[in-house]
């Protein structure tokens, strides 16, 4: 009884801080939709182009923007005391650790155009992709401001601000796809680079619109942004560091177990890696709303954790992942009920459909685990934890997940749900251990406040 009163206390705010999160998470993905429609008019070689290009872009780019996550840390909790000079001097340096990473994030994604040439591309989509890719790479600056400014605004509850600039940067990217992937309104027609400085024109006006909305709650609030000292702070810097490094690692894990399957389902056949990919696009789709809720779990843990109340702590970090995870049940259920319904709007083929049937039946056994593990990360960086998520991604995927899947794929003759068995049993190993990880956080938070009272 006391955890469904608990429950109910938290729910309102949880869902209120979460639902504009969660949209804006849906904006990423359908901004990177609208690209692949937009150079798929062009030529099949701009599609792969594009494709491979954001996924070399990502690997790398996803870094910086996860050094970023450690705000979600320190400004929740400096918001949660009341301290809002802190918040500022955390966004100061987080901006200044983002401008920092800059310059090795884009050499190294420089870099990887001339490894290209080296990995034996089709000539037709090498010569789409190195110049996409070289293009993308000048969104880097604006990616990682953005990051900080959004992590600062969210920590503070600021959060439809968000939510606006990813709606209407999609305006701003689907014009600049049209303008500069096709040569309209005097514009060179440039294919899928055109379709790379349209996204670069959508993050710098990302970060923009942030930035402007953060300096006008300064002045309506007067909240004293203008008067913070502009001097960088090391330790700050190294907190920030600390924190948001494990979390960049964590998300460079799954990513990149992802990338690694899907290179192997390139060994199969077409239809395979034709299913995987409507596979991928549905359960990423689902997977934005746990995301989502995840960012709005680590603020309210780390705001509670302010204030020094680490019982409610515990029932926020409970909420959203009991949010996360009913989304997620109710998802897994709508993959089991109409998986033909959902590849047809993907594909008629009959080969890719049976194969699109079954990783959806595979990936509906993850959805819960998937919520759970997803939710949980956000709850523990809240709580100042991005360790234990980093240590059992890297175990369970690239120690299990992945061995055991190769070997059900190409030993036993599984083929591509083989490789997905893989992954599920992962997300289930990390759903587990994170959920069980939470639980004993917030016992330790108790005892650690018992102690101290």
């Amino acid at each position: 009884m006391h955890f469904l009163t608990d429950l109910k206390a938290e729910l309102r705010p949880m869902v209120r801080l979460a639902w504009p999160l969660v949209l804006a998470e849906m904006g990423w993905v359908f901004m990177g939709i609208v690209d692949t429609m937009m150079v798929g008019r062009v030529s099949a070689a701009a599609i792969g182009a594009v494709s491979l290009g954001s996924m070399l872009f990502y690997t790398v780019a996803i870094f910086g923007t996860g050094l970023m996550l450690g705000l979600d840390t320190l400004v929740s909790r400096s918001f949660g005391a009341g301290d809002i000079n802190d918040c500022h001097r955390s966004l100061l340096n987080g901006v200044y650790l983002g401008l920092a990473a800059t310059p090795a994030l884009m050499g190294i994604v420089w870099l990887e155009g001339p490894l290209l040439r080296r990995l034996g591309i089709h000539p037709a989509v090498l010569r789409e992709a190195i110049p996409f890719l070289q293009a993308l790479n000048w969104s880097t600056i604006p990616l990682l401001l953005y990051s900080a400014f959004r992590r600062y605004l969210q920590a503070m509850n600021l959060v439809k601000p968000v939510l606006f600039a990813l709606i209407s940067a999609n305006v701003v990217n689907a014009v600049g796809d049209w303008a500069l992937i096709y040569g309209h309104w005097g514009a060179r027609a440039m294919g899928a680079e055109g379709s790379a400085w349209a996204t670069v024109a959508a993050r710098a006006y990302m970060a923009a619109v942030l930035l402007g909305y953060i300096f006008y709650h300064d002045r309506r609030c007067q909240t004293g942004l203008q008067t913070t000292p502009l001097a960088p702070d090391g330790a700050r810097m190294r907190r920030l560091f600390g924190l948001g490094l494990p979390a960049a690692m964590q998300i460079a894990l799954e990513i990149g177990v992802f990338a690694v399957v899907t290179a192997l389902i390139g060994r199969l056949n077409p239809a395979s890696l034709a299913a995987h990919q409507i596979a991928m696009n549905v359960v990423t789709f689902t997977y934005m709303v746990p995301l989502g809720i995840s960012a709005a779990a680590a603020v309210r843990v780390g705001q509670a954790l302010g204030r020094r109340d680490p019982r409610a702590a515990g029932h926020s970090g409970w909420t959203a992942i009991a949010l996360g995870a009913g989304f997620m049940t109710l998802a897994g259920i709508a993959l089991v009920a109409g998986p033909r319904l959902i590849v047809r709007v993907f594909t008629p083929d009959p080969a890719v459909m049976k194969l699109g049937v079954t990783l959806l039946a595979v990936g509906a056994m993850f959805q819960l685990f998937d919520g759970v593990q997803t939710v949980s990360t956000g709850a523990l960086r809240g709580a100042g934890d991005t360790r234990t998520p980093m240590v059992t991604h890297l175990i369970a995927y690239w120690g299990v997940g992945l061995p055991v899947g190769a070997f059900l794929c190409f030993r036993l003759g599984w083929g591509v749900a083989g490789l997905w068995a893989g992954l599920c049993l992962a997300l289930i190993l990390i759903g587990i251990v994170l959920g069980t990880a939470w639980r004993r956080k917030v016992r330790e938070m108790a005892e650690e406040a018992q102690a101290a009272g």
